[in-house]
């Protein structure tokens, strides 16, 4: 017993903060009400062709609810996506194809599926609930930062855990490894930040596909905190409704 206990106590000193207690001030850092900005997607396949595309993101409440536009290229012209996060059930997910005159609903069993044949999935683009894993640190002697690892518990997700890099000061995940549900390594994600007032805004957003080969390069190319964005926005009938401004 008193084994036992000498062992809590030497996990406990070990570390001087917790998995939990880094991913909750991960969640606590400050953030704006609403976020608008312009960005360029780049895909690059493994053959090194590339796509660009441009688009105008809208969100509100740490992206909770966004709305994203397709402006470019010719093709994709009025494609258009909404979400709309819940805690207690399945999150609302809707795209407009004018090219085809309909809504593509999202459902929970699609959000492994591709977005706009990025390296991003639907799933990627939503927040993790805290409750929703298990996190374990890893390490927090890395040049000024936390290895974290997170894993899914009973949630349907296409990655069976995740190591990110967070920042020691600020709490921002700077890289991250996704596994499959083998557990290899699926993709690996390095994200930059911004300071606008006080706030740490990702500003790019580079994700490699390690087993299709294949990468997706976002970049925040302009961008307005705080407008006042109201819920009524973010419904399916605004999706036809491409911003001007």
């Amino acid at each position: 017993m008193i084994k036992i206990i000498l062992m809590l106590i030497y996990i406990t000193t070990l570390y001087s903060i917790t998995g939990l207690e880094i991913a909750q001030k991960m969640e606590n850092r400050a953030k704006p009400n609403d976020i608008k900005s312009k960005n360029t997607m780049i895909l690059t396949n493994k053959k090194g062709k590339k796509k660009t595309s441009k688009l105008i993101s809208k969100s509100k409440d740490d992206s909770k609810k966004q709305m994203i536009w397709f402006l470019e290229p010719k093709d994709d012209y009025g494609i258009s996506f909404l979400k709309i996060e819940h805690k207690d059930k399945d999150d609302f997910m809707n795209m407009w194809l004018p090219g085809f005159k309909k809504f593509r609903r999202i459902s929970s069993q699609k959000k492994t599926d591709s977005f706009m044949g990025s390296d991003l999935s639907f799933e990627d683009l939503t927040n993790r609930n805290i409750e929703d894993y298990e996190y374990v640190l890893l390490d927090e002697n890395d040049d000024g930062y936390y290895k974290l690892l997170s894993k899914p518990k009973e949630i349907n997700s296409e990655y069976s855990k995740h190591i990110t890099w967070v920042t020691k000061d600020n709490y921002l995940a700077i890289k991250e490894e996704s596994y499959d549900q083998e557990g290899k390594l699926l993709k690996l994600k390095n994200i930059n930040f911004k300071k606008i007032d006080e706030f740490y805004i990702m500003n790019e957003l580079f994700v490699e596909n390690i087993q299709k080969n294949h990468s997706t390069l976002l970049t925040i190319d302009e961008i307005t905190l705080n407008l006042g964005l109201k819920d009524e926005l973010f419904h399916t009938k605004t999706l036809k409704r491409i911003p001007q401004e």
